[in-house]
């Protein structure tokens, strides 16, 4: 059996619970954010773009907390969010360094701000952090190839 194309389509509206008003790749559009989020965006007054998840067991470790892998994955989705990839070209992930900086806890939303530090003809630059009830936990930076996409 053939794999149908994946296509990366522009977030959608998320209409009800506590991310009413963001928005989302996490509805089947984006198939392992599904499956690890959902992660939640929404773009500021300023034109920045704030990113959100609520951890829950399926995220955490063996000692309770926020599992770093959760939150490199969620930062992955972070880099592309504050690029606004979704109205840019098709871009994929060659660089990625991260920083643990306190221990996530679980049912309590993760916020992610951050930018792009440069933009060339095919890269972008962008960094973030991570603050949970306001406290940081996790700061990242990475580098976004601009790739043709798969047809």
């Amino acid at each position: 059996m053939a794999e149908e194309a994946f296509t990366y389509d522009d977030p959608i509206d998320v209409t009800e619970g506590p991310w009413a008003g963001w928005r989302t790749w996490g509805a089947g559009n984006d198939p392992y954010e599904t499956l690890t989020g959902p992660y939640f965006l929404r773009e500021e007054a300023d034109g920045s773009v704030t990113c959100g998840y609520t951890p829950e067991a399926k995220n955490l470790n063996g000692g309770g907390n926020v599992h770093g892998g959760s939150l490199m994955t969620f930062a992955d989705f972070c880099l592309f969010a504050h690029a606004k990839t979704w109205t840019l070209d098709h871009y994929v992930t060659v660089q990625f360094e991260s920083q643990f900086i306190g221990a996530g806890k679980p049912d309590v939303a993760i916020l992610s701000t951050g930018e792009v530090v440069r933009q060339t003809r095919s890269m972008l630059f962008v960094r973030g952090i991570m603050t949970q009830e306001g406290k940081p936990v996790f700061s990242y930076s990475g580098i976004l190839k601009r790739v043709a996409p798969r047809g």
